[in-house]
């Protein structure tokens, strides 16, 4: 098998699939903003074996696209940018939402009306980009005033 001809060569040593082909993302959406800032969640999905790191991400929307997360600190939730980005592992997802890790729009061009079609680019750790596009959605629950104890389930 050793002397294998050199035209199988390249199927039989091809690289594993890249990360970015193995991720997806559900339910993308941006927060609806007349201009500055506003932010992107949805739920990563990683189909592969190995863990995929998000480590920056792009949107024609904004020069400024940083990965976020939001801690506890003194009782206060903060937002703050997530060290070594978003880990989605292996055979599972990692949820964006408001309250906890999100993609932060600092300066948006444009408004982001309902329904409106907003790309964006994620960069992974092994250099690898994923595409996708997040639908501009209405959200009430900005103020980030969360009260223990009202979580279900």
């Amino acid at each position: 098998a050793a002397s294998a001809p050199a035209a199988s060569a390249p199927a039989a040593t091809a690289p594993a699939e890249p990360a970015a082909a193995a991720l997806s993302i559900t339910d993308p959406w941006v927060k609806t903003a007349k201009e500055g800032m506003t932010a992107a969640f949805g739920t990563l999905v990683n189909n592969s074996g190995a863990d995929i790191t998000v480590v920056s991400g792009t949107s024609p929307l904004s020069p400024m696209i940083e990965l976020h997360e939001v801690v506890d600190k003194d009782g206060k939730m903060v937002m703050q940018p997530k060290q070594g980005g978003f880990v989605v592992p292996a055979g599972g997802s990692h949820e964006l939402a408001p309250g906890g890790d999100h993609i932060m729009i600092m300066d948006a061009k444009q408004a982001v009306e309902p329904g409106a079609e907003i790309p964006f680019t994620l960069t992974l750790a092994d250099g690898g980009t994923f595409e996708f596009t997040a639908v501009g959605k209405d959200f009430a629950g900005a103020k980030e005033d969360y009260q223990p104890g009202t979580h279900n389930g």
